[in-house]
């Protein structure tokens, strides 16, 4: 566990239908203590393994799980092989029942090899489970995921979401980073990631300092927060996670949302190309570049202050017809 140097907001005695109020006057995460203690899934969960299993029996679709397996070697951590030309687990599509015999029979095991359902749509494997373990997010319609599984160790990511990650059952430890320690984390490849999201390559339960030193000034930034049955944590758009199953047998429940229109994109096609396009250019070339992006895109709000309303185009107010006439634009220069 990294050393902390900063202290995590903890709050108390939030109601979930106050918590979008308190989260969207939040730049950094927020543990909430008991914010889903009254849930019908954690009361199940406080009785026993099997409450727990009955009540989420009452919603399964009976469709197949993508559940993740590694072996005991691994330790949990869900990864990449040793010569980085694979990862270190296999994915198969299994029943709930399985995943769970499973994942009892290795209770208490001290070489347990590790079972994992990540990010499950929780309105398509467990429709109406929402409807009884409610979170109020008022103008949002959010996307809400299930993970269930045991000591998994997932590595250090970022997602582009807003999240509310709502801890149902067994204790979870998350080390966060802010968006700026990227330089520090010594990030992985883009296109071939364990889950989806690159992710960093240290393993922060033990990192190694002299093959990534750089880490060190990281750690100096992180934030740890453990969450018990009925908490929940506030992690704000693209802050760097680290999460880890600390029981036998863990779940959560993620509430994701955007604070900007969907029909802006997603900034990793933006990302994508601008790799395909800028990140070989000469370096003159590069640097003027920058200065172009620092410009449009990332500097100062003002920089078409001198240009005709009715003649900014594209720099113009991004509508949702805007937004479409780029998109078509952009996909005829692709084609040819």
């Amino acid at each position: 566990m990294p050393d902390v140097y900063r202290k995590i907001t903890e709050v108390c005695n939030v109601h979930p239908d106050q918590v979008f109020d308190l989260v969207k006057k939040s730049n950094e995460p927020l543990v909430l203590r008991g914010l889903v203690d009254k849930w019908p899934a954690v009361e199940a969960a406080k009785k026993s393994f099997e409450n727990f299993q009955e009540y989420l029996f009452k919603f399964y679709s009976n469709d197949l799980l993508v559940t993740y397996y590694g072996e005991p070697e691994i330790n949990g951590r869900v990864f990449y092989s040793e010569d980085f030309k694979g990862f270190n687990y296999k994915v198969a599509r299994v029943k709930l029942k399985e995943v769970l015999d499973r994942i009892q029979s290795y209770s208490r095991s001290d070489r347990a090899p590790v079972y994992y359902v990540g990010s499950t749509m929780l309105d398509r494997w467990f429709p109406g489970f929402r409807g009884e373990n409610k979170l109020t997010l008022d103008g949002v319609d959010p996307l809400v995921s299930i993970w269930l599984g045991n000591q998994s160790v997932i590595s250090t990511h970022f997602d582009f979401p807003e999240n509310v990650a709502c801890n149902v059952v067994g204790r979870r430890r998350f080390t966060l980073f802010p968006p700026d320690q990227i330089d520090n984390l010594y990030i992985g490849p883009l296109d071939m990631t364990p889950s989806g999201r690159a992710v960093s390559l240290v393993d922060v339960r033990e990192p190694d300092l002299e093959k990534f030193p750089k880490y060190s000034v990281a750690q100096k930034s992180a934030l740890v927060a453990e969450l018990d049955v009925g908490d929940a944590l506030y992690l704000p758009s693209m802050w760097w996670h680290h999460v880890e199953g600390l029981d036998d047998f863990n779940v959560l429940v993620n509430f994701w949302w955007r604070d900007t229109p969907n029909y802006w994109g997603n900034p990793d096609y933006a990302l994508q190309h601008a790799i395909m396009s800028l990140r070989n250019l000469p370096k003159e070339q590069k640097n003027a570049w920058k200065k172009i992006f620092d410009y449009y895109v990332f500097g100062n709000d003002e920089s078409d202050g001198h240009i005709p309303e009715h003649a900014k185009g594209i720099l113009g107010e991004m509508t949702e017809d805007r937004a479409k006439q780029i998109r078509t634009q952009l996909e005829k220069r692709f084609r040819s």
